[in-house]
């Protein structure tokens, strides 16, 4: 188990446990730094639980026992300081689930970084500089994604597109050519409509950039695969930020195509950011 796979097998777990075992779980997730200098008996006199619900605790959230969990315990906190801040509830005030929500996605960001292969960063990053034809492909929340990453590149002077439709999807896989990259994206990595497009593309010579979980198919697919491992809950309470961590890594690719593009697409962007100025409303026409 990853350490940081410690937080959410506890939040997501809390609505299934007995009530005595949530009592234990809720304590951990209030006094994670305490807890790590218990003993089992002093746990279970303040949780107000017997020492076999300690342990079943600890089995439930797939711990070999006591000392098992907390080794874990210890190393969540060591890489993870705001571990005890993400499970939500419903007694939660507004500033307390604020203060949640943004350590989860903190924490999340924090992980999937440190995860990141540098070399297929750079391979992605290579690749999307000497395509003719960049595109994103998603569905659901990652559709969103897609539409966003298009936005991004398509400043960058890239001709780009965003797929959403199955259909529509593997009428661009079909017109790809060879060197042009697509950049796949799925919280899931499972999807089948997904999988069906990156292989045409892959047929037409194409590089498939893959955006999704590890040990995944979408990953296993991939001609780049850029690991990005979430643990989403499915309770109600559970913030979702794989969605976060999938932009910011689309923002990653983006600033390495930025820089290699260097001082000429700096004027380029100067040109639009000046073109955008009689849209807006300048301070000026205020006064």
């Amino acid at each position: 188990m990853k350490p940081a796979e410690l937080t959410m097998r506890i939040s997501t777990a809390l609505e299934t446990m007995r009530k005595s075992e949530r009592k234990v779980a809720e304590l951990v997730l209030r006094k994670p730094a305490e807890i790590i200098h218990m003993r089992i008996v002093d746990l279970a006199r303040e949780a107000e639980v017997s020492e076999p619900t300690v342990v079943r605790f600890c089995r439930a959230i797939g711990c070999d026992g006591f000392q098992d969990f907390k080794l874990n315990l210890a190393q969540q906190l060591a890489s993870s300081p705001s571990f005890g801040q993400i499970a939500v509830t419903d007694q939660d005030s507004i500033a307390d689930f604020t203060h949640k929500v943004f350590d989860s996605t903190i924490d999340t960001l924090l992980q999937v970084r440190d995860d990141l292969d540098p070399g297929l960063l750079d391979a992605a990053v290579t690749s999307i500089c000497a395509a003719n034809r960049v595109e994103f492909y998603g569905f659901g929340a990652s559709g969103a994604v897609a539409a966003d990453a298009q936005h991004k590149f398509f400043r960058l002077q890239l001709a780009t597109a965003a797929h959403s439709d199955p259909h529509i999807q593997n009428m661009s896989a079909m017109s790809m050519q060879p060197g042009d990259v697509i950049i796949a994206i799925s919280q899931s990595g499972r999807t089948k409509a997904l999988l069906d497009s990156m292989e045409m593309v892959k047929q037409a010579g194409g590089i498939v950039i893959a955006l999704a979980p590890s040990n995944t198919p979408v990953i296993q697919n991939a001609t780049i695969p850029i690991v990005v491992d979430v643990e989403e809950g499915i309770e109600i309470y559970t913030p979702l930020s794989s969605r976060i961590a999938h932009l910011v890594v689309i923002d990653v690719l983006a600033i390495g195509v930025a820089q290699r593009k260097g001082s000429k697409l700096q004027d380029h962007l100067f040109k639009l950011k000046q073109g955008q100025r009689s849209l807006r409303v300048q301070p000026e026409d205020q006064l």
